[in-house]
């Protein structure tokens, strides 16, 4: 069967190996966006007969690292066969942190780690939906999540996602949404904006308070009335009390 020209994006699912020959290397990419030939979550044997590219794959590359492989993939001729890309190109689009092999951090996954991979899967969730909700001709942006660290163990974790331009400015102004904070609520160090601040500044000056005041206790029961100079002054500072207002 004929070669397929393909471009794949996928993590390095383990340490590549040296091949049969000099110049050869193999390993094994985890690719979680589907294709035209592919499923999604499909971990693709890979080859390359590139001296430069086994070179590299061989002493440079670790598992967690996100590769874009260019070249051809062949399909099997009978149902037991495996597929194989041969890589052409090799791009390095993601490169994994370096596991310390000094360090005592290889315990099981904790409560942290879970609630951080649910975290992943519930946005991998949401984002695949988001893609899928506009799908259509034209440029498209891919956006990868994965969790932090060495991922040789958890490429399980590790997805991809092609979504329109309209849709990533969607997407873009849900983001800018979030951060959209009430005053009570910014985070400290985090700085109004100088017109926000004068914004606020010309509303707050035109509240006529005696006039709000008056409002206030009108549309308050007798026994209460005592009661809402002290509410609104804790809210505005000093605010006429119930004798210097019209009943």
């Amino acid at each position: 069967m004929d070669a397929i020209p393909l471009a794949l994006d996928g993590y390095l699912a383990a340490d590549p190996e040296p091949g049969d020959r000099d110049g050869t290397a193999s390993w094994r990419l985890n690719c979680s966006a589907g294709t035209d030939h592919l499923g999604e979550e499909a971990v693709i044997p890979c080859t390359t007969m590139e001296p430069e590219i086994a070179h590299a794959m061989l002493t440079e590359r670790q598992p967690g690292d996100l590769l874009r492989v260019i070249g051809h993939l062949t399909l099997p001729d009978t149902a037991d066969g495996i597929i194989r890309l041969h890589a052409d190109t090799l791009e390095v689009l993601w490169e994994a942190p370096m596991l310390d092999a000094d360090g005592d951090d290889t315990d099981t996954a904790t409560a942290t780690d879970a609630d951080r991979n649910s975290a992943i899967a519930a946005l991998a969730e949401a984002l695949t939906g988001f893609g899928q909700a506009a799908p259509g001709p034209g440029h498209s942006i891919r956006i990868h999540i994965s969790p932090t660290g060495t991922l040789g163990s958890g490429l399980e974790h590790c997805h991809s996602f092609d979504v329109t331009p309209a849709m990533a400015h969607r997407l873009a102004d849900y983001i800018d949404a979030m951060s959209c904070y009430l005053d009570s609520e910014r985070p400290n160090g985090v700085a109004l904006d100088p017109q926000t601040i004068a914004d606020l500044t010309e509303l707050f000056e035109d509240i006529d308070l005696i006039d709000l005041t008056n409002t206030v206790l009108n549309a308050t029961r007798p026994e209460n009335r005592p009661a809402v100079p002290q509410a609104m002054d804790d809210m505005f500072g000093d605010v006429p009390a119930p004798e210097d207002t019209d009943p």
